[in-house]
């Protein structure tokens, strides 16, 4: 079958070779430790990409896990059940905090799929509404939204799209942040326009208040519907309940996915009135999205993480991740390999690591290896910037613990020889 090795590692196994050859073979995990094979404990400093946003092991989730699964699994989109009802009332519901409501909430299984929705929608109602060839679409720079055809065409990555291409027509992308370029860009053609507030892999910038006004500006002046992909940066992981609301940004549709079922794979669409009123049957559907016990456990989360207390704990242990990755910052400034800015918003925080264009990998690589070998799992986002997004529910101390290791760590591998 497989054999694990005293680090806990495996090899050589079943899986595709686009995810590597090596991994690291967990066991199991309670709060925002992980153990691995072998029983060694690590600090989770990437919540499974920020999924994990309430910890790992949690006895209350699994409850509701196990009651409804005695009750019913699937049922598919030709019925209903109660938990789906109950999900998408309160998702439909929550754009408070954005000045505006939604109508609607397309349940799907990943943030893939949720974008991918959210594009088809911005076509239909453009088609519909705004007449034939109003079809273009518009991406930003570094973005990422997901590996699916029409998610991979508006992720503008040579490295990720020419395997697959030629992908989508009338796609555009402009610089992110820059209020200039997208004024000259967009006009009545473009159907919509997708966009991170953070973005999670392009180097975690986040968006600016001035760009968030142009977006909302031009995109009410040319009917262009605005899809805020918030797939990472959704449900608290910033410190509100959507990135967008701090950003300033008015979108019409928000995707959702990452955290949504506290890692069980959900993603939702919120979408208006105004793309609602003009949908018929059959122009979209999922056979798994939204089922019984995704959404009976997503039930669960929401009631955890739009309290205002949790999310206000959230910005404060944003903070002191913030305070404890620029102490690192500072220490390690200068030299061929040096550390720069710190990047992100709550929870979902980057450094950024400078060396020698032929030796960013190698160093990048070291600092995930040596952290993994102290007892710190951490991320990566573009290609030289650490990646941190713990459980939303970690403490002060365990930030400063993890911190720690991941000092040490940048510290070998700046004076490692690569």
């Amino acid at each position: 079958m497989f054999e694990i090795d005293k680090e806990a590692m495996v090899h050589a196994c079943a899986m595709p070779r686009q995810y590597g050859s090596d991994f690291l073979v967990l066991r199991e995990g309670k709060g925002v430790y992980l153990y691995d094979a072998n029983g060694k404990k690590y600090i989770d400093f990437g919540s499974g990409i920020a999924v994990n946003a309430l910890g790992h092991g949690r006895k209350d989730l699994a409850k509701i896990a196990y009651t409804q699964m005695r009750k019913i699994v699937h049922t598919s989109n030709l019925y209903a059940t109660a938990p789906a009802l109950e999900l998408a009332a309160r998702l439909a519901g929550s754009g408070a905090g954005l000045g505006q409501g939604f109508a609607a909430v397309h349940f799907g299984n990943s943030g893939a799929e949720a974008n991918e929705a959210a594009l088809k929608y911005a076509r239909l109602y453009a088609k519909r509404v705004k007449g034939e060839g109003n079809f273009k679409l518009l991406s930003f720079e570094h973005a990422f939204h997901g590996r699916t055809m029409g998610a991979l065409s508006v992720t503008p990555s040579a490295a990720y799209q020419e395997p697959y291409a030629p992908l989508l027509g009338g796609i555009q992308t402009s610089a992110f942040n820059d209020a200039e370029a997208l004024e000259r860009t967009l006009d009545r053609t473009f159907a919509g326009l997708i966009v991170e507030v953070v973005q999670g892999e392009g180097g975690l910038m986040a968006m600016s208040a001035e760009f968030a006004a142009a977006l909302n500006r031009l995109c009410a002046l040319h009917d262009i519907i605005l899809i805020a992909d918030e797939v990472q940066t959704g449900l608290g992981r910033t410190g509100t309940l959507f990135a967008s609301e701090a950003a300033g940004l008015k979108p019409d549709v928000i995707t959702l996915a990452k955290p949504l079922a506290g890692g069980l794979p959900l993603s939702a669409a919120l979408i208006p009135e105004k793309i609602n009123a003009i949908l018929k049957t059959g122009d979209h559907g999922t056979t798994f999205g939204g089922g019984p016990v995704t959404t009976a456990v997503a039930g669960r989360v929401w009631d955890i993480v739009s309290k205002p207390g949790f999310l206000a704990w959230v910005r404060e242990k944003g903070e002191v991740l913030a305070e404890e990755l620029a102490k690192i910052a500072q220490t390690h400034a200068a030299g061929a390999c040096r550390t720069g800015e710190v990047r992100g918003k709550g929870l979902l925080r980057g450094l950024e690591i400078i060396a020698p264009e032929d030796k960013t990998a190698d160093v990048m690589k070291t600092i995930l290896t040596r952290a993994r070998e102290k007892g710190l799992l951490v991320l990566r986002s573009g290609k030289n910037i650490v990646r941190i997004a713990p459980p939303l529910i970690i403490t002060s101390k365990e930030i400063q613990a993890g911190c720690a290791i991941l000092a040490a760590a940048i510290r070998e591998s700046f004076s490692a020889p690569h």
